[in-house]
């Protein structure tokens, strides 16, 4: 059931051609960093296990260190003590920071986008508003210049 889960976020995460590149980019990462978290913990477990002053013993331990550690929040109970768990905890790190990085960006650009088309809407607008009234005026002056012209030629 979950392998399926996973193909199936995976896909809509990704599997849009309609979606920008910074939205299918952030999701990509997003989906990177799920998978280095769920490997990272399993990782960091084994190459802690059997180490001396290691705190890092249960997958459920790690797992929650991987999250604290993506996400640079630290708060130092769980820590990695061996070369390899310190190794794997910067991998963890690095992606979590270009991750929430990426995402950040891809919110970003996703306001400016919508305030550029409204800008745009707005000026579109303006622009069709200043045709509409340029022909009004053109019409009228026509039709004052054919009166004009009509009482000249009486007079």
């Amino acid at each position: 059931m979950l392998p399926g889960f996973l193909a199936r976020a995976v896909q809509l995460l990704l599997g849009r051609q309609g979606r920008s590149l910074h939205l299918r980019a952030a999701g990509g990462a997003t989906v990177v960093l799920a998978v280095v978290m769920l490997i990272g913990s399993w990782a960091v477990v084994a190459a802690e296990d059997g180490a001396r002053r290691a705190n890092l013993r249960t997958y459920p331990q790690a797992l929650w260190w991987s999250i604290e550690t993506a996400t640079t929040v630290g708060y130092g109970d769980f820590y990695p003590v061996t070369l390899g768990g310190r190794i794997i905890a910067a991998v963890v790190m690095i992606v979590g920071i270009t991750t929430y990085g990426m995402v950040t960006a891809a919110l970003a650009t996703w306001f400016v986008g919508r305030e550029q088309q409204r800008r745009h809407h707005l000026a579109r607008s303006a622009e069709e508003l200043g045709e509409q009234t340029a022909h009004a005026l053109h019409e009228r002056f026509d039709r004052l210049e054919r009166l004009m012209a009509g009482k000249g030629e009486r007079g």
